[in-house]
C-alpha cells in the first residue's frame, strides 16, 4: 500500500477508536464511519461531476469540430461553476397541481440511490466503505432503483409528457437491466465469488476483459441504455418529449437528477473497471490512481459513444435488448460454463 491508502485505514481506525474511547459500542462506532464515508463520497461525487460536465462539453465540441466551453477561465473551465451557481439561484417551481410529496421526494430519490452504489466499489487497495460478499448483486440490485425515482418524478408532475418519459425510461431500464445482469455472471462464475476484492484478485494475472469479451460488450451497450444516454436517450428525445421525467423540474430539483446521471455514470465505468479491467491493479501507481484512470478512459468511451451515434428508434431498441442482448448474454454463460468444466 502507498501513503494515500495508509493513511485512509489509519484515520478509519482512529475514528472508530475514538468514538469507543467515548463510551459507544462497537457496532455503532462503525455505523457512524459508515455515515462519515457516505458524506465525504457525496463531496467527492459533487465536485468530480464539475469537471465531468467541463470534460463531456469539451469531448462533444471536439468531435462537432467546436470549442466548446473557452470564454470563463483557462479552456473554460469555470463555466460549470457558473451554471451549478445560476442553479442554486434559479426559482423554484412547483406546478400548483402536482402531488407535491412525489415531485419534491423524486430527485432526492434518485439522487441518494446513485450514491449508495459506491459503498462496494473498490476505490484501492483496502479503499473499499464496505467489502460485501455480494457486492455484485449489491450494485445491481440498488441500481434498479433508479427506475422507481424516474417512475415518481413521471407521475408527481401530473404532465402527459413527462409520465410517458418516465414510462419510457421504466420500460428501457428495466429491459437492460437483465442483459447487464447476466454480463457480469460469467465473471462470477470464473472468480468463484459476488466479493468485489476477490473479483479484483482473480485478475492478478489476466484481466477478465480477455477471458470475457462478449461480456464486456454486452455490458457496455446495456449500461449505456441503463443511463439513458446517447444513442438510447430516448426518455429525452427533445422532438417527442420534451425532457421527458424532468420537464415540469426547475433549478436545484432538475439539477439533482443531472447530478444523479453522472453520478451513475462514474459508478458505471468505476463497476467496468473493477469486473473487466483488474480494478486497482496495475505497475508503479498508485492502486487509487489505477482505477481513477480506468474510470475515466470508460467514461471517455461512454462521451465518444454518446456524440458519434445518432439516437435511434424506441422499437428498435426494445427489440435490440430482447432478441439480441439477453440471447447473447446467456449464450455467454452457458460457454463459460462449458468452458470451466472442461479446463478446471
Amino acid at each position: 500500500m502507498d501513503k494515500v491508502e495508509t493513511i485512509f485505514l489509519d484515520i478509519a481506525s482512529a475514528l472508530v477508536a475514538w468514538l469507543q474511547s467515548l463510551g459507544l459500542s462497537a457496532g455503532w462506532a462503525d455505523f457512524i464511519l459508515l455515515i462519515v464515508q457516505f458524506v465525504c463520497i457525496v463531496t467527492i461525487v459533487t465536485l468530480n461531476v464539475i469537471i465531468l460536465i467541463w470534460m463531456e462539453r469539451k469531448v462533444s465540441g471536439f468531435i462537432q469540430l467546436r470549442y466548446g466551453p473557452n470564454r470563463l477561465g483557462p479552456w473554460g473551465c469555470f463555466q460549470t461553476i457558473a451554471d451549478a451557481i445560476k442553479l442554486l439561484t434559479k426559482e423554484d417551481i412547483i406546478p400548483s397541481r402536482t402531488d407535491k410529496l412525489i415531485f419534491r421526494t423524486a430527485p432526492i430519490l434518485f439522487i441518494t440511490i446513485s450514491i449508495m452504489l459506491y459503498l462496494v466499489i473498490p476505490m484501492g487497495e483496502g479503499m473499499q466503505i464496505v467489502d460485501l460478499n455480494i457486492g455484485v448483486f449489491y450494485f445491481i440490485s440498488v441500481g434498479s432503483l433508479g427506475t422507481i425515482a424516474l417512475l415518481m418524478a413521471g407521475w408527481g408532475s401530473n404532465n402527459k409528457w413527462s409520465l410517458l418519459g418516465a414510462m419510457r425510461s421504466v420500460a428501457q431500464m428495466i429491459s437492460y437491466e437483465i442483459p447487464l445482469a447476466f454480463s457480469l455472471m460469467g465473471i462470477v462464475m470464473i472468480a468463484g465469488s459476488l466479493r468485489l476484492s476477490d473479483i479484483v484478485a482473480a485478475q492478478n494475472n489476466v484481466w477478465f476483459v480477455l477471458l470475457q469479451p462478449v461480456a464486456f460488450i454486452t455490458y457496455f451497450i446495456a449500461a449505456t441504455a441503463e443511463l439513458n444516454r446517447g444513442p438510447f436517450d430516448m426518455p429525452e428525445a427533445e422532438q417527442e418529449l420534451t425532457a421527458g421525467a424532468y420537464t415540469e423540474y426547475t433549478g436545484m430539483r432538475w439539477a439533482l437528477f443531472f447530478l444523479a446521471e453522472y453520478t451513475n455514470l462514474v459508478a458505471v465505468s468505476a463497476m467496468a473497471s473493477t469486473m473487466f479491467f483488474g480494478g486497482w491493479q496495475g505497475p508503479i501507481l498508485p492502486s487509487w490512481l489505477w482505477i481513477i484512470i480506468k474510470t475515466y478512459v470508460m467514461m471517455f468511451i461512454f462521451m465518444w459513444m454518446k456524440w458519434t451515434f445518432p439516437r435511434i428508434r424506441m422499437d428498435h431498441l426494445m427489440s435490440f435488448s430482447w432478441k439480441v442482448l439477453i440471447p447473447v448474454s446467456l449464450a455467454n454463460i452457458l460457454v463459460t460454463g462449458v468452458g470451466l468444466h472442461l479446463f478446471k
